[in-house]
């Protein structure tokens, strides 16, 4: 446990016109293509995200959903504009018919009644609208190219084939019926239609087109035309806390985001050595995290005031039951990836980061044929409990796991984008990068690249850490310099290899003077951030 990562970017990528950082080198340069032409960074973070809906189907892809930070010097005074772009249950949605079926929680995979309408492409429409400065046809070209052309897959696409191998609409990855290999050029002509209809007719072109039909088709008792026809994209009030002489911003619920910000509430409040390390500085972090956390289940749905979750008085009280020397107990409160997060900052410092998922690898793992295009899940998250205020109903959305986050400084202005991809890990990735960059001071290389901890339960099932919250272990990177010292506090420790996919693919960009300061995270193997 005390070998370096194989991987260490002690340096960040620099630029002082504009950086992008995705988890596929493709897809930021198509973002980068955007801020060469004259566009801005929501510009950028469109394309980037159009271009990972062609080749990261496995994390992401238009029938998924979208949140959304943008904060440039016109936010200063006002915080970062917020998008939720996570779809709504259609109007077939009924949990008395699932506990009916005996169905005590949300069906997992292959089942389209965990399948909602996906926000994704709405989420793109709503971005432009409000702050796009191109053409959306020019935006949304490098997607179509390649489409339409062709990309080499990556060894991460194929190693997740296995688990599409008998779904109808796998057509794209499985040419002539064979199993392509890592650089085989694939080819997604449903996509490059549909990318070529929203052009053409906005959201009408996929939501009451080709993917729409597809879509009513395999589910008609969940789903109508209205449902369709109704946008999934809302713009909404961020949250924010001021930790560590900075204010840190994410989206409110039905988002998880809060758990960044609760957990940093925490531990700015708690005596942090300063170097990160250092086993009682893990101890800490741990604790903030997971006393944040404790009652998620019960707490997190559509409506939730997401300023009162993050409030000193609720949270103090769980700060006090933290101890220097001891892990806490958690008991359940009794209620009981396939994500990728892109920032992009412009040379004129606007901001944003942007979260695209399926929920779980290829989502349902059900597709729309023809179209190709694979179904989140995302509504596991509902409750099928009677009367649970995130119980599945028509025209709801669930709880979600995806919690971009930005920092501002003092003065308004922006700092840092940041965000990682992990399921119920997220928000604990997002505050180990927080503490280490705003605590610590650590270098955005070191942020990125130092080791992690996630907490994790046995045989999880979806995203359930906070059902199982008393039997929770640390899950540690190899390479970290802290189990010894969990393990004298009481911590379970749970020893990964360092990349595992607990830990999450992050990435952030940093505001300095005069120039940014990117890092892809290299967990993510074929990621990439591209200055200017």
């Amino acid at each position: 446990m005390t070998s370096p990562p194989p991987i260490r970017v002690e340096h960040a990528r620099l630029g002082t016109k504009g950086m992008v950082c995705t988890v596929d080198q493709l897809a930021s340069v198509a973002g980068l293509r955007m801020l060469v032409a004259g566009g801005n960074a929501a510009d950028a973070a469109i394309a980037a995200s159009a271009a990972l809906a062609v080749t990261t189907q496995h994390m992401c892809g238009m029938g998924g959903d979208l949140w959304a930070l943008l904060h440039g010097p016109e936010q200063a005074s006002t915080g970062p504009l917020t998008l939720n772009a996570s779809g709504r249950a259609g109007s077939g949605a009924s949990s008395a018919e699932l506990r009916a079926e005996g169905f005590s929680a949300m069906p997992f995979k292959k089942d389209l009644r965990s399948v909602t309408v996906p926000g994704c492409v709405d989420g793109w429409i709503a971005l432009h609208e409000r702050c796009g400065s191109l053409d959306l046809g020019e935006i949304l070209q490098p997607a179509i190219d390649l489409a339409e052309q062709g990309f080499p897959a990556s060894p991460l696409l194929i190693g997740s084939l296995d688990k599409i191998v008998d779904t109808d609409g796998n057509d794209d990855y499985f040419p002539d019926g064979t199993r392509p290999v890592a650089g085989q050029v694939l080819r997604r002509p449903g996509i490059a239609r549909s990318l070529r209809a929203i052009v053409a007719e906005g959201r009408d072109g996929w939501y009451l087109g080709e993917f729409g039909d597809g879509l009513m088709g395999l589910a008609p008792e969940q789903f109508t035309r209205d449902d369709l026809g109704r946008s999934q994209a809302d713009w909404v009030e961020p949250i924010a806390v001021d930790v560590w002489g900075h204010r840190l911003w994410t989206v409110p619920p039905s988002s998880q985001g809060y758990l960044s910000l609760g957990g940093a509430v925490i531990a700015s409040g708690l005596p942090l050595p300063d170097d990160p390390n250092d086993p009682q500085w893990a101890h800490y972090v741990v604790e903030a995290a997971k006393q944040a956390a404790f009652d998620r289940p019960a707490v997190l749905f559509e409506g939730a005031d997401g300023a009162e979750l993050v409030s000193e008085a609720r949270l103090g009280p769980r700060r006090s039951a933290i101890t220097a020397d001891a892990a806490s107990e958690l008991v359940p409160p009794g209620l009981g990836g396939g994500t990728i997060y892109l920032c992009v900052v412009d040379g004129d410092g606007f901001g944003v980061s942007l979260m695209q998922s399926n929920a779980a690898g290829f989502g349902s793992d059900l597709a729309v044929p023809g179209v190709g295009v694979f179904l989140h899940n995302r509504g596991f998250g509902f409750s099928v409990a009677e009367g649970h205020p995130a119980e599945l109903g028509p025209g709801r959305r669930p709880p979600s796991t995806l919690s971009p986050a930005l920092i501002t400084r003092p003065d308004g202005h922006l700092r840092t984008v940041l965000g990682a991809m992990g399921g119920d890990g997220q928000p604990q990735v997002v505050l180990q990068m927080t503490a280490r960059l705003l605590q610590a001071e650590q270098s955005p290389g070191r942020v990125m690249t130092d080791p992690r901890f996630t907490l994790n339960v046995p045989d999880p099932v979806g995203f359930d850490t906070w059902v199982k919250s008393d039997d929770i272990a640390v899950a540690l990177e190899a390479g970290n310099p802290w189990a010894d010292g969990l393990a004298a506090r009481g911590h379970r420790i749970e020893p990964r290899q360092w990349g595992d996919g607990l830990f999450g693919h992050a990435h952030l960009i940093d505001v300095g003077d005069g120039h940014l300061a990117g890092v892809a995270d290299p967990r993510a193997r074929i990621g990439a951030a591209i200055g200017l």
